[in-house]
């Protein structure tokens, strides 16, 4: 997935690797995607926003918010896993603090993104809190 400089803080393209899983959701929603529209979750008036999905976790009670789903990944990757940080800034899109290992390390860490989303999309799914495996 190519998210366009345009829609990142950073005004900087990002890819992102899905896992199965995230495919399946993808697939699903576009089986009962609106007409007229290219949006995988259309708004009323153009994509939805990230108030839409406050209030979805309001009504559901749900003592979270939407960003906080970053939040919980960061999390996990550095409390269930063993996958380098500087990997799990990258899935985020963060930039690396240090400039000077900023203008060395230029590469997108694709590879290591891909098995990284592959165990998220796992532990998503019911891979429960076990340590998921990371040999690289």
């Amino acid at each position: 997935w190519t998210v366009p400089a345009a829609h990142m803080k950073m005004k900087r393209e990002h890819l992102v690797p899905l896992s199965p899983q995230a495919l399946a959701v993808l697939k699903s929603a576009m089986a009962v995607r609106l007409d007229g529209t290219n949006l995988v979750f259309p708004g009323t008036n153009g994509p939805m926003s990230d108030m839409t999905l406050l209030a979805v976790l309001r009504r559901m009670k749900e003592p979270f918010t939407a960003h906080g789903f970053r939040s919980s990944f960061r999390t996990w990757v550095a409390e269930k896993t063993s996958f380098p940080g500087e990997v799990a800034e990258a899935a985020l899109a963060h930039q690396n603090p240090n400039e000077v290992e900023r203008a060395y390390q230029r590469g997108a860490m694709l590879d290591k993104r891909r098995k990284l989303m592959e165990a998220w999309g796992a532990y998503c799914d019911g891979g429960g809190g076990k340590v998921i495996p990371t040999k690289q």
